[in-house]
C-alpha cells in the first residue's frame, strides 16, 4: 500500500482542483487528510510535518518573490492611470496609414503591456476594452481582431519583466536575471511573427484588416510626433531602466521591480492622474493577486512536504527518468502535461504543482533549468490560447460586444496558436535563441 499512497495523493489533489474547489486549499488540505492516512498506516512520519512552519517562513521570508508584487502593481498603476490607454491609441494612430495598422498596434503595445504587466488578464482586457471596438468599428474581421488581441495579451507569459518568469525561476532554482535574459529574444521572437502573420492577411485579404480612415487620423506630421514623444517614450525608458538594471547587474530583480513601482507612479504624477482613487486600485489589485500567489505557495509547501514523506517523489522522478527516449520523452510528456493542464488550471498553480515533480528528472537527465523555463513558458501561451478552455480567450469573451461569437474568437485564435507552436518548436530545435546571453 505504501508505494500506492503517493500516486493516490497527487490523483486527489487534482480530483480536488478540477472539481473548482479553490486550489491552495485542495492542496493543503490533501496534505493533511494523506499525512493522516500515512501516519495510521504507518507510512508516514508525523515529526516531518514539524518542517512546516519552517518552511512557510521560508517562503515569506525569500525576497525574490518579493519582485512579484512589485512588477504587478507597476503594470497596474499603468492601467489604471489610463497610460496604458494612451499608449495604445497613440500607436494605433502611428500605424493607422498602414493596411492592418490597427492590429499591428496591438501587437506592438501587447509587447510593451506584457513588458510593463507581466499579466495576462490585465494585457488581454485591457487591449479588448480599448481596441476592439475600434477595430470592429473601421471593418476588421472579428477573426483577426480576436486573435491579434488574445495572442498579443499573452505575450505577458514570455516577456521580461515578467511575473511568470519570476515564479518560474523561484520554482527551477535559477537566477531571475538568467531566465529574463532567455526569454528576451524567443518574446521578441514570437511578437516579429504575430507581426508577419498580420501584414500577411493585410495583403491577402484587405478588408479584413483595412487602413485606418483618413478623417480618424486627427494627428500628423510634428504634433503626431509630438504625441508619440510624449505618450511612448516615458514607458519605454521606465522599461529598459527596469530590464536594464536587471541585465547588467546593477539591480536585483527584486530592487528593479520596486523601481518599476516608483517609476509607474511618477509617470501617473506627471501626467496629472495619480489620484487616490488610481492608487487604492491599483493597491487592491496588486494585493488580490498577492495573496493567491502566498497562498498558493503555502498550500503547495504543505503538499510538496507530505508527498515526500510519502516517497511520491521518488515515484515520479522513477517514473520521468525512466520514460522511452530519456531526455526527449521526458520533454514530450512535460509539454503535453502542462500543454493540457493548461486549459483548466491558471500558471501559478502549474507552477506550484506540476514544476517542484518534473525539475528533478529534468536536473537528473542533464538538462538545462533556463532554457527548459522558457520552453515552460513557451508552451503555457499556446494553452491560455487554446479552445474551448483556454484562459485569455474567456478574458476577450468576457469584455468582448454580445454580438461577437465566442466562435468568432475561437476561430481567431487558432492561427496564432499555430504560430506559438513554430515558436515553441524553434526554441526546442535552437537552443541558442534562449542560452545566447548566458555564456553556455
Amino acid at each position: 500500500m505504501a508505494e500506492w499512497l503517493g500516486p493516490l495523493m497527487f490523483l486527489v489533489a487534482l480530483v480536488l482542483i478540477f472539481s473548482g474547489y479553490p486550489v491552495a486549499f485542495a492542496l493543503g488540505g490533501t496534505a493533511l487528510a494523506f499525512a493522516v492516512v500515512g501516519v495510521q498506516a504507518g507510512f508516514f512520519d508525523w515529526t516531518l510535518m514539524l518542517a512546516l512552519p519552517e518552511r512557510v517562513f521560508g517562503v515569506m521570508s525569500n525576497t525574490v518573490l518579493l519582485a512579484v508584487p512589485f512588477f504587478i502593481f507597476m503594470g497596474t498603476m499603468l492601467e489604471k492611470s489610463k497610460l496604458a490607454e494612451d499608449l495604445l491609441k497613440t500607436i494605433g494612430v502611428l500605424f493607422g496609414p498602414l493596411r492592418g495598422g490597427l492590429a499591428l498596434a496591438v501587437v506592438f503595445v501587447g509587447a510593451l503591456l506584457a513588458a510593463a504587466t507581466g499579466v495576462v488578464g490585465a494585457s488581454v482586457v485591457a487591449m479588448g476594452l480599448i481596441s476592439l471596438p475600434v477595430m470592429l468599428r473601421y471593418g476588421y474581421s472579428q477573426e483577426l481582431s480576436a486573435g491579434v488581441i488574445t495572442a498579443s495579451g499573452t505575450l505577458g507569459q514570455i516577456i521580461p519583466p515578467s511575473v511568470v518568469l519570476v515564479v518560474l525561476a523561484d520554482q527551477l532554482g535559477v537566477s531571475v536575471g538568467d531566465l529574463f535574459v532567455g526569454a528576451l529574444v524567443p518574446g521578441l521572437l514570437l511578437a516579429g511573427l504575430y507581426a508577419l502573420y498580420v501584414v500577411f492577411i493585410a495583403i491577402k485579404s484587405p478588408t479584413a484588416a483595412p487602413a485606418l480612415p483618413a478623417e480618424e487620423r486627427q494627428l500628423a506630421g510634428a504634433a503626431l510626433l509630438v504625441q508619440v514623444m510624449k505618450v511612448m517614450v516615458p514607458p519605454l525608458v521606465l522599461i529598459l531602466l527596469v530590464l536594464g538594471s536587471i541585465f547588467v547587474g546593477v539591480a536585483t530583480p527584486t530592487e528593479a521591480g520596486a523601481l518599476g513601482a516608483v517609476g509607474a507612479m511618477a509617470l501617473a504624477a506627471a501626467n496629472g492622474r495619480l489620484s487616490m482613487e488610481t492608487l487604492r486600485g491599483t493597491m487592491d489589485e496588486t494585493t488580490k493577486l498577492t495573496a493567491m500567489v502566498v497562498f498558493l505557495l503555502i498550500g503547495s509547501t504543505a503538499f510538496a512536504l507530505v508527498f515526500r514523506g510519502l516517497y511520491g517523489d521518488v515515484w515520479i522522478e522513477h517514473l520521468l527518468t525512466n520514460l522511452p527516449g530519456g531526455r526527449v520523452g521526458l520533454l514530450v510528456i512535460a509539454n503535453l502535461a502542462i500543454f493540457i493542464l493548461g486549459f483548466f488550471i491558471d500558471f501559478f498553480e502549474i507552477a506550484f504543482i506540476i514544476l517542484p515533480l518534473i525539475v528533478p528528472a529534468a536536473a537528473a537527465l542533464g538538462i538545462d533549468l533556463v532554457w527548459f523555463g522558457v520552453m515552460i513558458g513557451m508552451n503555457l501561451q499556446t494553452s491560455f490560447l487554446t479552445p474551448p478552455f483556454g484562459f485569455s480567450l474567456f478574458y476577450l469573451r468576457g469584455v468582448a460586444p454580445p454580438e461577437m461569437p465566442t466562435t468568432a474568437i475561437y476561430r481567431g485564435a487558432l492561427p496564432f496558436i499555430g504560430i506559438q507552436l513554430v515558436g515553441l518548436v524553434l526554441i526546442v530545435a535552437f537552443p541558442e535563441l534562449v542560452t545566447w546571453g548566458l555564456g553556455r
